[in-house]
């Protein structure tokens, strides 16, 4: 999953490259695509304003490419 990239399709803006992802323990599912934000340099400085993307707002993951489809970013 890191390597894709991630494309809201709501406005076309490529918000990045996936960093993280959250597990909900209990059942093992995948709750939320974390993205770094553009101010982030290495992965190093501030977590909080990383992209949280809920695993409901994904359209389609392709090779390449994660696109997803709403209207507000969420922050974390």
């Amino acid at each position: 999953m890191r390597q894709k990239e991630v494309i809201n399709i709501s406005d076309g803006k490529r918000l990045g490259f996936i960093c993280d992802v959250e597990f909900d323990l209990e059942s093992g599912q995948i709750k939320t695509l974390v993205v770094p934000s553009s101010g982030r340099m290495l992965g190093l400085f501030s977590k909080d304003n990383d992209v949280a993307i809920p695993w409901d707002a994904i359209v389609r993951i392709g090779d390449d490419i994660v696109l997803v489809d709403y209207e507000e970013v969420y922050r974390r």
